[in-house]
């Protein structure tokens, strides 16, 4: 169980004071079992319309809470999770923790032989990485089975998706179209030691913020003042925010909803792993609702200023896009907070493939797991001191009213 947390009034008060240790803190018993969330949810093997191995280990821990929480999954398989009242509920608009269900991966689409498959890839990866590349399929019993890609296609009229040819390195007749691949690694594991740990993994993009989702709901969804914080859990994100678009326009999340969407975003230079998580204000397509960006923002400011193991970056990460986009594009006040990854979409050293300049290699997505408890702390931090509605009006314009009146006297000479 977790410490009572601070209200609002609490954490702008704390930044007249001196640093302390942040209430949010979790113990190292918590981050232990924090690190093996993440480690189970990243290692599971999903695809855009396949995510259903996911959607399992959401519904066991889902169940677990059934006495607290409850939920609802529409005809696409996105996911939202509420607190159960108990009480009638007040009319709080929705803040809804969002984050997808799959990663760019293959999906078979027709066994040609007990040796030889053909399978869509539904994501987003340059075509050099595909040669003679290492990959596993699982059948619907989990047995996988390893291969090699020996030919690539483009889309054409009859698939929007590039398509690959496998040959297995063994029989095995149980793989059946639908059945899901991917690059094939080594396992998940932790690396590095202290400050530097990192998870290695198969897909962090997006299931380490969907695992810091489940962190920071597990303890928020006890506390008090916080009934109106809730998840969302979407599908086939990455062909083109494809639930997220059914989510937003079917009724499942309400219109008066705002959404806190979670992503892990390609890390660059002025964005670096072990720098904090990141106050994502846009991505390569739009920038998000300025309203929420800059009231977390704020938020972020004033934690960080009184907390001194409390790192955070506010950044563009325009190297994607996000669901934020489409949120905002259909109406909902929304924003993304995410984590800087490395091997974005498994691809090693992009620019330089891109380049010329080295062989194309695949290899495990990484995140400081720092920043994905730095990212815990902050979903916690908003949902105590965000305030329930958005304000009537922005403080910022009463700010720029506030510099004008004072400083005006100059535009007389």
């Amino acid at each position: 169980m977790s410490a009572a947390c601070p209200d609002r009034r609490t954490i702008l008060d704390m930044a007249t004071k001196k640093k302390t240790v942040s209430p949010f803190r979790t113990s190292a018993a918590d981050r232990r079992r924090h690190e093996k969330i993440a480690l189970e949810l990243t290692s599971l093997p999903t695809a855009a319309g396949r995510e259903h191995r996911v959607q399992a280990y959401l519904d066991r821990w889902l169940a677990k809470r059934s006495r607290s929480l409850e939920w609802t999954r529409d005809a696409d398989g996105n996911l939202l999770v509420t607190r159960r009242a108990r009480t009638k509920r007040r009319r709080v608009p929705p803040l809804l923790i969002t984050a997808h269900l799959d990663h760019p991966a293959f999906v078979v689409s027709a066994m040609d032989d007990p040796r030889h498959l053909t399978a869509e890839f539904r994501g987003g990866v340059h075509d050099p990485y595909f040669e003679n590349a290492r990959v596993e399929f699982f059948d619907a019993n989990d047995v996988a089975v390893r291969g090699r890609v020996t030919e690539l296609q483009g889309p054409d009229e009859t698939c929007p998706f590039k398509t690959v040819t496998v040959r297995l390195d063994r029989r095995h007749p149980d793989l059946e179209v639908g059945d899901v691949g991917r690059w094939a690694f080594p396992g998940a594991r932790i690396a590095g030691r202290g400050s530097a740990r990192t998870l290695q993994t198969d897909a962090c993009d997006d299931l380490a913020a969907a695992a810091a989702a489940l962190c920071a709901f597990d303890r928020i969804r006890t506390r008090r003042g916080q009934e109106h914080i809730g998840l969302l859990f979407t599908v086939a994100e990455e062909v083109g925010f494809v639930g997220a678009i059914g989510a937003a326009t079917n009724g499942l999340v309400p219109k008066h909803a705002r959404l806190v969407c979670l992503e892990n975003s390609r890390s660059f230079p002025e964005s670096p792993i072990h720098g904090g998580p990141i106050m994502r204000v846009g991505d390569r397509i739009s920038v998000f609702s300025p309203s929420l960006t800059n009231a977390i923002s704020d938020l972020m400011r004033t934690h960080a200023a009184t907390h001194r193991d409390f790192r955070w970056q506010r950044k563009l990460m325009a190297g994607g896009a996000c669901e934020a986009t489409a949120f905002s594009a259909l109406g909902f006040e929304s924003t993304c907070l995410c984590l800087p990854l490395g091997n974005y979409h498994n691809m090693r050293d992009i620019d330089e493939v891109v380049a010329g300049h080295c062989p194309a290699r695949v290899g495990p997505e990484t995140i400081g797991l720092d920043d994905y408890h730095g990212l815990v702390e902050m979903l916690e931090v908003l949902a105590a001191g965000l305030p329930e509605r958005p304000p009537s009006k922005d403080p910022f314009q009463a700010r720029l009213r506030d510099l004008r009146r004072k400083h005006q006297r100059v535009l007389r000479g």
